[in-house]
């Protein structure tokens, strides 16, 4: 009964002061929006960056000779006198690592790729060995992959991504459909499904067209640029197959004993060792910043508040003076507090969903239930911390003083 009936006086006394009840919940937005659009760029970078790296495959070592470099000192003249990886190199591995579930080897190159009177640029075309569906982690729409007997013959076929086919046929059946490439026909034998893009916009993974690697070779040199792909059935598996891959490379490259890897093994892991140290960055700056708009608002709460018990001095000792308790004041004022923080988190909420959503069109922003639980929680504790002090101040109040305030 106390909690309703404070939160009944808490509304009353927010109608009877509109405008500062406005400018006080315009600090808690400010706040709100501050925190949510943080979580709403973390939460989307965390869901981008999930999404990208089960595109790449946890389960899956990349063999190269160049390693991936992020920041730091990248040695490039170190590795521009290695050998390049060679497609033979792909039976070789699988007579050596009977542990992997798949081995591919693919070379990409951009391309113009036409049909028609329309066409779409720089497509990455994917010179690919059957197994290449599987390390990459590519399912289809529609249509099917081409085969090992398609590579063996060096079969003009193509499997074009969900945004190539879009682009190139729109309202059409692509499949059976000649396409282009460098001059040279190609039939469309499956479309992939949609995948989106690679970290939020490095790659955008559905404008590619894969064919097979030895019809790649007609359009364009196979002597550089060859990346090895090793599937594991499962990630837990990936620290031993690293050494074996490690090993089995070595063997194939004749490497002696005290000799350096020729060769770089790239993971995914990679980037979650980078990701980790870019979202820590974002994290604290993020922290730092909300941190201090909802602390600028939650003064703002404390100071209007003070006000109003001032005001409602006078209102105080006639209420204990009938038998209120003191916690009862302080629930009452408490309550007010936590309203106007509520009301603020609310619009601002409401608010944070047009900035999501703006954000969108720059960065990667996604807003769950999740955060909107969180932004009110966070009023919620702001009402209560910053409400504490002028509610106790109201609770302790002397009722005959409070009688005598004009």
């Amino acid at each position: 009964m106390s909690v309703t009936e404070g939160t009944k006086i808490a509304f009353r006394s927010l109608r009877l002061n509109k405008t500062r009840a406005f400018l006080t919940t315009t600090c808690i937005v400010i706040g709100i929006v501050s925190v949510t659009a943080m979580n709403t760029v973390t939460d989307g970078i965390d869901r981008s960056f999930e999404e990208s790296m089960d595109m790449l495959g946890r389960n899956v070592l990349f063999v190269e000779k160049w390693p991936w470099g992020f920041g730091g000192e990248y040695k490039w003249w170190d590795y521009r006198n290695r050998p390049e990886m060679q497609l033979d190199y792909v039976e070789q591995l699988r007579e050596r690592l009977p542990d992997a579930s798949a081995i591919s080897a693919a070379a990409t190159r951009g391309a113009t790729i036409r049909y028609l009177d329309r066409e779409v640029e720089n497509v990455d075309v994917n010179g690919a060995t059957a197994e290449y569906f599987e390390t990459a982690g590519l399912d289809l729409a529609e249509g099917r992959p081409f085969t090992e007997n398609d590579v063996l013959r060096a079969n003009r076929v193509a499997v074009v991504g969900d945004g190539t086919a879009k682009s190139l046929f729109p309202g059409e059946d692509p499949l059976g459909k000649r396409i282009r490439i460098q001059g040279q026909p190609y039939t469309v034998i499956g479309v992939l499904e949609p995948m989106g893009n690679f970290l939020g916009g490095m790659e955008d993974g559905d404008s590619r067209t894969v064919i097979p690697v030895s019809a790649f070779g007609s359009l364009y040199s196979l002597r550089y640029g060859i990346q090895l792909a090793v599937q594991f059935p499962e990630e837990a598996m990936l620290a031993d197959g690293e050494y074996e891959v490690i090993g089995a490379m070595r063997q194939i490259r004749r490497l002696d004993p005290l000799e350096k890897e020729d060769f770089a093994i790239n993971k995914a892991a990679l980037f979650e060792e980078q990701f980790k140290s870019i979202k820590t960055l974002i994290y604290g700056i993020g922290i730092f910043l909300t941190g201090l708009a909802l602390f600028v608002g939650g003064i703002g709460v404390m100071n209007i508040m003070y006000v109003s018990v001032k005001e409602r001095t006078r209102e105080i000792g006639i209420r204990k003076s009938v038998g209120a308790r003191s916690w009862e004041i302080l629930l009452q004022f408490l309550m007010e507090a936590i309203v106007i923080c509520l009301l603020g988190g609310a619009v601002g909420v409401v608010l944070s969903l047009g900035v999501t959503v703006l954000l969108n069109q720059f960065f990667i922003a996604y807003m769950s239930w999740g955060t909107v639980l969180q932004a009110l929680l966070i009023c919620t504790g702001i009402g209560v911390l910053f409400g504490y002090l002028p509610s106790s101040k109201a609770a302790k109040a002397d009722p005959i003083e409070s009688l005598g305030y004009a």
